[in-house]
């Protein structure tokens, strides 16, 4: 046995470093600095080489950051482009928050807009800049640097990621890159519409010519809407782009990082469960009948949004923040309720599992995240959230390590669990989606959160139980939320 935790916890230290070494490989021969633009921070990006060059301005989407943009921004900068990255209103690190009504055009849309020009103002003046400018966008910024680049006649070559946007016209961009992933079939439908303004004969991956206007609609493989964002096609593509549109040749090879930081992660979750082994052994808390267990996943799943979009009021200053927090309350609650037992019992709590579940999932996997995927390190305001959040996410942990079975639980009995609280919060986006369809946002977050910081939870609850892995995976779960939406603010 020992043997056995011996070898698995070297496997995961090789994996990581190796890892490691590939993504900073990825990195090597580009040079960054941080920046600020107004209050709006940067990054930007360039291969070391003295000589003019023209800027890309790379923007992220709803909920994103200068970090998951960072597989464009190093690719085109070793082809020899200077990048410029910034973190968009209420995202990031960005001190001001999002405002305006976020439907409307004339409201959040322009604010975005207006940064994103002053970022635009801004890479025109950077040391080595040639003077031409183009920009790319994913997801809402796909809508973002449109509007921007239509705002500034000089700019005319443009990218845009998993679009969707209203602004584009037969006549403009000039230059129109659509990227897609093959899983977006909405977005997939959006991008040919675009293409067919130009030809109505073009179909996916041609190019379509009329007059100054050029535009291309193209598919990532085997890709959604985050995966397109790593896809070797996709960085192919955009390179290619702008190579045509400035007359410029060179191709560094294909870096891709996406496989890497997940081996990166991996190797983390490895490297944790042999150091469970060393802590005391306790018994397992006895299941639930399977008829209990059933009804605490269904009736918090169709109650807690039922009630949810009832009572809800926006109190917190983070974009739909708020309503997650009554929704696991709500959740949490009722689940406690139909269990008849708090999970934390006297004596129970292991405070060493506690503390080395809370060390690799914020620390070890939390600047692993920041460095090469996306913000995981709050600022001040954003702790704040985390706290606040944190008040529902431990009951909803607690009451849900107890539903899945924690580290004894059968296979339907997690899946069950786990999607039985995507069900209950697009139950809540269907019933209000004008105020609450941004929840359905949160899916890609929570998913992670499961498949990565749930891995190591069931190690430790298979060691000491139900109560510290409830605890550390609620404290990480309101830490992954409050770093991911944006700051709002109302007016």
């Amino acid at each position: 046995m020992v043997s056995r935790q011996l070898t698995v916890f070297l496997a995961g230290l090789i994996l990581v470093a190796f890892a490691l070494w590939q993504l900073e490989q990825a990195r090597s021969g580009v040079s960054t600095r941080d920046m600020d633009i107004g209050a709006t921070p940067a990054t930007l990006y360039w291969d070391g080489n003295a000589a003019p060059s023209p800027v890309v301005v790379v923007s992220h989407g709803f909920a994103g950051s200068r970090q998951l943009m960072q597989a464009f921004s190093l690719h085109l900068a070793r082809a020899g482009y200077r990048v410029l990255a910034f973190d968009a209103l209420g995202h990031g690190r960005n001190p001001m928050p999002m405002s305006g009504d976020v439907t409307a055009i004339d409201g959040t849309t322009a604010l975005l807009v207006a940064e994103t020009r002053r970022v635009i103002a801004a890479a025109r003046q950077i040391a080595g800049a040639s003077g031409d400018v183009a920009v790319l966008g994913h997801s809402m910024a796909s809508d973002i640097v449109i509007r921007a680049a239509l705002a500034e006649p000089d700019v005319d070559n443009v990218i845009a990621i998993s679009m969707f946007s209203e602004a584009v016209t037969p006549q403009a961009p000039a230059r129109l890159l659509v990227v897609s992933g093959e899983w977006e079939a909405r977005l997939r439908t959006v991008a040919l519409s675009a293409l067919q303004q130009v030809d109505p004969e073009a179909d996916e991956g041609d190019t379509a010519t009329s007059g100054d206007v050029q535009r291309r609609a193209t598919v990532s493989p085997a890709v959604e809407h985050v995966g397109v964002l790593f896809s070797a096609h996709s960085l192919r593509e955009s390179l290619d782009w702008l190579n045509r549109g400035f007359q410029r040749s060179e191709v560094p090879s294909v870096e891709p990082t996406g496989g890497w930081i997940l081996a990166l992660l991996i190797g983390i979750v490895l490297t944790f469960r042999p150091l469970t082994a060393r802590l005391p052994q306790r018994p397992a808390a006895e299941p639930p009948t399977t008829k209990r267990l059933l009804l605490a996943i269904g009736l918090p799943m169709l109650l807690a949004p039922a009630i949810g979009v009832l009572v809800f009021r926006p109190f917190l200053p983070v974009l739909v923040a708020d309503y997650l927090l009554l929704h696991f309350a709500l959740y949490a609650g009722i689940q406690l309720a139909v269990l008849g037992r708090w999970p934390v019992q006297r004596g129970e709590l292991s405070w060493t599992g506690l503390a080395l579940l809370l060390t690799w999932g914020l620390l070890f996997i939390g600047v692993a995240l920041d460095r090469y995927a996306a913000s995981f390190l709050p600022t001040g305001e954003r702790l704040l959230v985390i706290a606040a959040l944190s008040l529902a996410t431990v009951p909803f942990m607690l009451a849900d390590s107890q539903v899945s079975g924690a580290g004894a639980g059968r296979w339907w009995q997690r899946l069950v669990a786990r999607l039985a609280i995507l069900v209950s919060l697009a139950i809540a986006a269907v019933i209000k989606p004008e105020e609450l369809g941004f929840v359905l946002l949160v899916f890609p977050v929570i998913l992670l959160f499961f498949l990565v910081h749930g891995t190591l939870g069931r190690a430790l609850a298979q060691r000491t139980g139900t109560a510290a892995s409830g605890i550390g995976l609620g404290l990480i779960l309101a830490w992954a939320l409050g770093v991911s939406f944006p700051f709002f603010a109302a007016g």
